[in-house]
């Protein structure tokens, strides 16, 4: 055979499943003793070192830098340079801080170092127990390498890809790559089995994954990026991600800004230049004005400190966000990719029903007849009861459940841990061992039984354990004070218990089991399992003090049926209003998980994801045989995908998104990680999530809930809303800011500049940043929810917001501001006089002071008529939003400054007025509220008009 490289490994690989230990051994030319020094050496400069690899990121500098080259940042450094030019260096000065502050908080808030690979590394062990030359070591676990024999016993990690040579009692948790926390048996027995993904070979353990139980020798067949768990780790690095629906946005915003305000700009030159009669210099000058009027030199900061302020707000509903623009994308998702367990499910295994067979009324023979238990109370508290409807249980019943609920506590190894206090918080009740387990324990105490004293009543002497060939699970109890006698629990598959029975148990007699009977306990556990709902049989046997065989085959026979206990891992309570709520809002949700098909349809059908009779179930087997097309076909109609592995999950929602989709996903495990990075919104589990998930996600819930998302997608789409509310506030005052400059050009100078550039700076990054975040912060309006995710065409600065800011409330702003203007000079000696007004000193300061302070005044009213855009503002409750009126006290204190406060007169060329004139300028206040509540009342009108024509 050809010496093991790099060139054959993979073949090798593939056939290691489907052969014996001994051909194992040839295929890695390996022998039981373990590699010879040398050979390690030469294996380890051909295959590496079993370590997972770091791929390069983008440099930390490059991603600073990042926030101060993007469009909108390039546009405002180009600003402050032409303002230079313009002999304005405060300008300059006020505009280049905007930008590096608006850089600075945007890097801080999205810093996050790529710690995926760091935390990925924690998750494997640091030694190894290895045999070399025949003797038994500890190594670290970076010098492993294909062909090395490992040995492993309970609470130990994997280290590597490893078939399994030896073992017993051998069950491994492999939640870092299936996201189910269910341990899973494994055997050295070889694959048969088909329709089996490479993570569910039973006779392979893998990287990253836990021994519950039992111990194994094993053979290494992968080392450090050739495992599963390093093929994840290159998912999750190498996972491009693109730009959030909200980045792309800003970027045709700053395009609309530029265009606008650069058109603006060349016009109103060739109006100085041409029409007016302006010499060139100053004709650049005051299109230099014009653009920076047309600027809104306070949006990016705004819509940075509302992202900001979306954070906050969902934290408080669970939801911690990591990267600023997540926050918008949550409110145009249209798919939510969610898991299973932990997430739609309560991750607490609970018994739901107990079967137990009756007597005929007659009470002459056992019939099919069958009584179905319930049990109350969720999770892993102990608190309930096991209720027969609403009858009491009957004293012959309660014999027989309290037999199978005996057998049920002693035949399991789990264990409950009470509550305790951490952090002066007190934990929930918790278990050790495996969950299906502890739901039985639990359902023992919940049927009357003290652990405590059944232990000591029935000490176990020895097990049979589960393995994957039996499906069932033995332990022997020796009885105390009845000498040497026995008792053996079996619990399992019913249909594997029950081909060992020959007697059912009525009423604390034996008798036999009939044909009959058997029909009817596999009917029972058909029927449980439709409901989705995880079936175990118990029986018992009674050995003699001389019984000595231990074998399975000695033990597991001549057993006597007791009954069948049925769980299920329940579905959190709020999870189905949620769902209904996404179902409302356009917003469709694909279950994936590593659980089976059946369970998995069963929750989704009681949750109400899956409504139509027929769902598909598509496994990760299935998904491997289909195209892309064919998945994208599948995507279209209600679907659930089980059994799936990393690249599958992550393969769906590159699909998705290939099909236009916004995509949401939730996670909690390594196996995750690719796909949560991928998605347009990762979803990471803040409770049971993994460090791996946390760090590939944008945002964690803190609740592990499902119903904190759809709170979040809600949030989501109230800060899209808001960020069009403070962008059409700012852009209204970009029309009074205009005007001047239009009439001192058209005038041919003869009308004085009511405002010049340091007062529109004033207002844009002064008086109107308050009152923007004010917006920001409005909560969500009734009824977002019940409207479809917003179209990717859809744009933040539209057709409607222009026309209602330029056209409707801006010409309205601008009479005030001009008003407030003139009003100054009529109220001292120059009344009706339009032209050739002073145009320097202290009273045309002061007009220009009244001119800004009527900009701030209807800004006022502006701000109010925003907070809706169709209904009437007078039915927003006015005080859920109480920034609202910080920020009107905020600019009227600002404004104040600037016409009172001397330093501010010759920074701002500004200069006071008399106090009675703020009676002339609050009179324009409503004006623009007014305006815009006549627009609503003409909306509503046209839309009822449009609801009776359909």
């Amino acid at each position: 055979m050809n010496t093991l490289t790099k060139s054959n490994i993979s073949e090798v690989v593939s056939k290691v499943p489907a052969s014996s230990p001994e051909q194992v051994y040839a295929l890695l030319q390996s022998c039981p003793s373990g590699l010879s020094e040398d050979e390690v050496k030469r294996r380890l400069a051909e295959f590496g070192r079993n370590e997972i690899q770091k791929e390069k990121g983008t440099p930390l500098y490059k991603k600073f830098l990042a926030n101060f080259t993007h469009l909108m940042a390039i546009l405002l450094w180009v600003g402050g340079v032409v303002a230079l030019i313009a002999e304005m260096p405060q300008l300059a000065i006020a505009v280049w801080m905007v930008n590096i502050i608006n850089g600075a908080f945007s890097f801080w808030q999205e810093f996050r170092a790529e710690k995926a690979t760091d935390a990925l590394k924690m998750m494997l062990p640091t030694y190894a127990r290895v045999l070399r030359g025949a003797e038994e070591t500890r190594i670290p676990v970076e010098d492993l390498v294909p062909g090395d024999v490992v040995l492993f016993g309970e609470g130990d990690k994997v280290s590597a890809d490893c078939r399994i040579v030896q073992h017993a009692d051998l069950r491994v948790d492999q939640s870092t790559l299936t996201g189910e926390s269910r341990p899973v048996s494994k055997s050295s027995e070889l694959l048969f089995r088909e329709n089996t993904t490479y993570t569910e070979t039973p006779n392979l353990l893998f990287a990253g994954t836990n021994v519950v139980s039992g111990t194994a020798k094993t053979v290494v067949v992968s080392t450090g990026m050739n495992t599963e768990f390093g093929k994840i780790a290159h998912l999750t690095q190498t996972v491009g991600t693109d730009l959030s629906p909200l980045q792309k946005e800003m970027v045709n915003v700053t395009k609309m800004v530029t265009v606008i305000a650069v058109l603006m700009g060349v016009l109103f030159f060739a109006i100085a230049a041409l029409v007016a009669g302006i010499d060139l210099a100053e004709s650049f000058i005051f299109a230099l004005g014009m653009i920076v009027a047309f600027v809104p030199e306070g949006l990016l900061p705004t819509v940075t400190l509302a992202l900001a302020m979306g954070t906050q707000r969902m934290a408080k509903r669970h939801a911690l966000i990591k990267k600023l623009s997540a926050v918008e994308t949550l409110g145009c998702t249209t798919y939510i990719c969610t898991d299973k367990t932990g997430t739609l499910t309560q991750n607490e295994m609970t018994v739901r029903n107990i079967w137990l067979p009756t007597i005929s009324q007659n009470g002459a023979t056992p019939d099919a007849a069958l009584r179905s238990l319930h049990t109350t109370g969720i999770g892993y508290d102990p608190v309930g009861e096991i209720r027969n409807g609403s009858a009491k249980l009957d004293p012959i019943l309660k014999i027989d459940l309290d037999r199978v609920l005996l057998g049920a506590a002693l035949c399991s190894n789990a264990k409950l841990v009470e509550p305790r206090a951490e952090d002066g918080n007190e934990t929930k009740w918790s278990i050790i061992g495996d969950p299906t387990e502890a739901a039985l324990v639990v359902a023992a105490v919940k049927g009357g039984l003290n652990l405590q004293e059944i232990s000591r009543a029935y000490p176990r002497v020895r097990e049979l354990p589960f393995d994957s060939r039996r499906k069932r699970m033995s332990t022997i109890h020796m009885i105390t004070g009845r000498g040497r006698e026995k008792q053996v629990f079996v619990k399992g598959a019913p249909k594997e218990v029950l081909e060992l029975c020959q007697d059912v148990r009525f009423g604390g007699e034996i008798l036999p089991l009939t044909d009959q009977l058997r029909a009817a306990i596999m009917e029972a556990n058909d029927n449980f399992a439709r409901d989705g709902l995880r079936v175990l049989a118990l029986a018992e046997r009674s050995l003699d003090g001389e019984f000595s065989d231990w074998s399975y085959e000695a033990v597991e026979q001549s057993l006597t049926f007791l009954g069948l206990t049925a769980m299920i891992d329940p579905p959190r309570p709020e999870v189905s209003e949620a769902v209904e709520k996404c179902h409302r809002a356009g917003i469709r949700i694909v279950m994936i998980t590593g659980d089976y098909g059946l369970t998995a349809e069963s929750i989704s059908r009681k949750i109400g994801i899956i409504k139509q009779p027929n769902a598909r179930v598509i496994t990760g087997f299935d998904l491997e045989t289909m195209s892309d097309d064919e998945l994208k076909a599948a995507l279209d109609d209600e679907v659930i995908f089980a059994r799936v592995a990393p690249e599958h999950k992550l393969r769906v929602v590159r699909n998705l998104q290939e099909k236009g989709e916004i995509v949401a996903v939730t996670g909690d495990g390594v196996n995750d990680a690719p796909a949560l990075k991928k998605a347009d919104i990762g979803v990471a589990m803040g409770i049971t999530g993994s460090d791996v998930a946390k760090e590939a996600a944008d945002m964690i819930l803190t609740d592990d809930n499902f119903a904190s998302i759809v709170n979040a997608v809600e949030e989501g789409r109230a800060v899209y809303a808001n960020i069009k509310r403070f962008t059409s506030y700012i852009f209204t005052s970009n029309t009074p800011e205009a005007v001047p400059f239009i009439l001192f050009a058209l005038s041919r100078t003869r009308i004085p500049l009511a405002l010049n550039v340091m007062h529109i700076l004033s207002v844009d990054l002064g008086t109107d940043i308050v009152p923007a975040l004010a917006l920001g912060a409005e909560p969500p309006e009734p009824g977002v929810m019940n409207n479809p995710p917003r179209r990717l065409s859809e744009h933040v600065i539209s057709k409607g917001l222009l026309l209602r800011s330029y056209l409707w409330l801006g010409p309205v702003q601008s009479l005030a501001t001009m008003a407030g203007f003139y009003y100054m000079y009529w109220t001292n000696g120059y009344w009706g006089q339009w032209l050739d007004l002073p145009t320097s000193g202290a009273l045309y300061e002061s007009a220009t002071a009244m001119a800004l302070g009527a900009v701030v005044t209807t800004q006022i009213g502006n701000l109010l008529a925003q907070r809706t855009e169709k209904d009437s503002v007078f039915k927003r409750p006015m005080w859920n939003n109480r920034l609202i009126w910080f920020g009107i006290l905020s600019e009227l204190v600002v404004v104040a400054a600037i016409v009172y406060l001397p330093f501010m007169h010759r920074f701002i060329g500004t200069n006071s007025f008399p106090l009675q004139n703020w009676l002339f300028l609050f009179a324009w206040m409503p004006s623009l509220l007014l305006m815009d509540e006549l627009r609503k009342w003409a909306v509503r009108k046209l839309d009822a008009r449009k609801e009776i024509a359909a």
